[in-house]
């Protein structure tokens, strides 16, 4: 009889707590979705209802004229053509970016984790401050590098700055991962008579997809939100969406259409929606996966 009556109180606690947990991260989540539904709706509404109405209001019709004109007509300086394009050089930038500055990041972790060289740790410290320099310090060496090799102001010399930027993180996140792999492996797949890339290629990647996914995540989220290389190192044929979204809220022809700009915007932030949306749970798993050496 005592034993339920303590178990009774204990399970009403449970649940109350549960409850108010709950309620408290569903208020958090409105908050922070506050900004998106406010650019939604504004996207979807006509200048006269947006400036009207209030930001919260629905709009009275569902009208996508405006996602369709934030398409179809970014402008540039003097001239306008459509968002598309810009978009697509995103992903051509963004594709080899990732690919190349994660297997190169990957090669690294592996050789100064598991294949030991004199000047390792410090080869690795040089790459630990690398992650440390600020943007604006390397535009204009970086500028002059361009230049020198003949990539300024192409998609090819925007891939470039994003991989020389980006393999530091990269080599950083794959050598803290295979820190917990067991040295003894790769030293019995070496009596075996297998050489460097073929342990690299038949060991370590199939155990790296952890890994892997984060670090594509977060050069891919870093890379196509990137402004500053965007706009200091693209021709006017190459540049980024993220600087023609700038462009376009910048520059108006008569009155202000914020439902475009928001149109525009939304679209923009799309890609990295969706990979947050599709492999977030795995972001959190990878960056865990090597914590704990053993």
């Amino acid at each position: 009889m005592s034993n339920q009556t303590i178990k009774q109180p204990s399970k009403v606690l449970n649940n109350v707590l549960r409850i108010a947990l709950y309620t408290v991260l569903l208020t958090m989540a409105a908050i922070y979705l506050m900004p998106f539904v406010v650019m939604l709706l504004t996207s979807l509404k006509d200048v006269e209802e947006i400036r009207s109405g209030t930001l919260l209001s629905l709009p009275s019709t569902l009208g996508f004229e405006s996602w369709q004109k934030a398409w179809s007509s970014a402008c540039t300086g003097s001239s306008c053509e459509g968002i598309s394009p810009y978009f697509l050089n995103s992903f051509q930038i963004v594709l080899p970016a990732v690919a190349i500055s994660t297997l190169l990041g990957a090669l690294n972790g592996y050789v100064i984790s598991l294949w030991k060289f004199k000047g390792s740790d410090l080869f690795f410290a040089a790459l630990l401050i690398g992650c440390f320099i600020p943007f604006q310090v390397i535009l204009l060496p970086m500028a002059r590098t361009l230049g020198w090799l003949g990539i300024a102001n192409t998609t090819t010399g925007l891939v470039f700055v994003h991989v020389v930027y980006g393999v530091a993180f990269t080599t950083l996140f794959f050598r803290n991962f295979y820190q917990s792999i067991p040295e003894e492996l790769v030293k019995a797949a070496r009596l075996d008579g297998a050489g460097f890339f073929t342990i690299f290629y038949r060991i370590i990647l199939p155990v790296s997809i952890p890994i892997i996914v984060v670090t594509v995540i977060w050069q891919f989220t870093q890379i196509w939100n990137d402004f500053l290389f965007g706009v200091a190192f693209s021709g006017f044929d190459t540049q980024p969406v993220t600087v023609a979204l700038n462009n376009l809220v910048n520059t108006s022809f008569g009155g202000k259409e914020y439902n475009v700009d928001m149109a525009a915007a939304i679209i923009a932030a799309l890609p990295t929606l969706a990979v947050y949306v599709l492999a977030g749970k795995y972001f959190v798993r990878g960056l865990t996966a090597g914590a704990v050496k053993g």
